[in-house]
């Protein structure tokens, strides 16, 4: 099934041209069934880049999904034309009286700012405050995630003696989760980030779980133990030019970076390099959004952001015109800004 966008959005053409079933507003409304309603909140500087990436892997799922993108109103983008935002995004103020049955926050490259210091903290916890009463399920990305984890369980972020960046491998930790459903015991992942979560503080939180970990780029993947909230500590949206791009424009600007780790063909940046996190990136965007967000979500979405029937426990049906019980394999899993405007994040 396809992605449901707005039809002159940039990256519906780029969508089609990889042979990737895009739906047009104008079809979608034609068909007789509810689409899963999602919020996209891009915290990027380069919103289209990032827009095209993300729907990029919610597009390649069973599923039809209606997507709203959001920017927030208490900061100015200065990468992307006033005529696209106005076109495709829109503010929380326009939507607050909304529910969805998903939020996708992602990352932004402020993360060696303390949160509070950040010009639009204030706006992103009011809608992280929101989505507890209208929003089944949220999936933090990088700095997104350590945002996220930090609002709603306290936990810190860590500056690193040397920014983590490049393609790593990880372990699944947990692999009884649906989440990782399909991964591979070790899989690759990029990182581009300057400061970390530390696993032990996740471990000891109780109402937080680790799914999966790397040993030279940290923690990977957490969630809640509700499901309500999903952390991704990486970038597994990113294309396979994604990191040199970065790389690229860090050295323009004269500064002293490494080579991305374990992503340039021989360490030579002239070479191209591969996307060897694709499949494991996709397997993460769909089981999430079949596992925690369609088999869960209620058919009425003014439920959306309750309690009930939340979590890994949840059994039974759901009342008439809902999507069924939940999955076997759900209920197995119980027992600084400014000076670094650029891609990362």
């Amino acid at each position: 099934m396809p992605i449901k966008i707005p039809d002159a959005l940039p990256a519906t053409d780029v969508l089609e041209g990889e042979n990737i079933f895009v739906m047009t507003e104008y079809r979608a409304i034609h068909q007789d069934i509810r689409p899963l309603k999602l919020v996209l909140l891009n915290l990027m500087p380069t919103k289209i880049v990032t827009e095209t990436q993300i729907l990029r892997k919610l597009s390649n799922t069973p599923l039809q999904i209606e997507v709203s993108l959001l920017q927030t109103a208490s900061h100015t983008a200065k990468n992307v034309s006033e005529q696209h935002l106005d076109a495709f995004y829109t503010t929380f103020d326009e939507i607050k009286d909304q529910h969805f049955d998903g939020m996708i926050i992602t990352g932004a490259p402020v993360e060696l700012l303390d949160f509070e210091d950040v010009d639009y903290w204030d706006e992103l916890t009011r809608i992280m405050a929101w989505s507890a009463a209208n929003v089944h399920s949220t999936f933090h990305i990088c700095w997104g995630a350590q945002a996220g984890i930090y609002y709603h369980y306290g936990i810190p972020k860590y500056e690193l003696p040397e920014k983590i960046f490049g393609v790593f491998d990880h372990d699944v930790v947990k692999p009884s989760s649906p989440l990782v459903r399909g991964f591979n015991d070790t899989f690759k992942a990029p990182h581009s980030r300057y400061t970390e979560v530390h696993a032990a503080d996740i471990e000891a939180h109780p109402d937080l779980e680790l799914i999966a970990v790397s040993s030279e780029a940290g923690v990977y993947i957490a969630k809640s133990t509700d499901s309500r909230h999903f952390f991704v500590f990486g970038h597994p949206e990113y294309d396979a030019e994604t990191l040199m791009a970065e790389y690229k424009r860090d050295i323009a600007k004269g500064l002293d970076m490494p080579l991305p780790r374990h992503y340039f063909p021989n360490d030579d940046p002239a070479q191209t390099p591969h996307a060897t996190w694709r499949a494991h990136a996709q397997l993460l965007y769909t089981n999430w959004l079949n596992y925690y967000v369609y088999q869960t979500t209620p058919y009425d979405l003014a439920k959306a952001g309750g309690v009930e029937g939340r979590g890994e426990q949840a059994t039974g049906k759901r009342a008439e015109g809902e999507r069924g019980e939940r999955a076997e394999g759900e209920r197995a899993e119980q027992g600084g800004q400014g000076d670094r405007d650029g891609l990362d994040g």
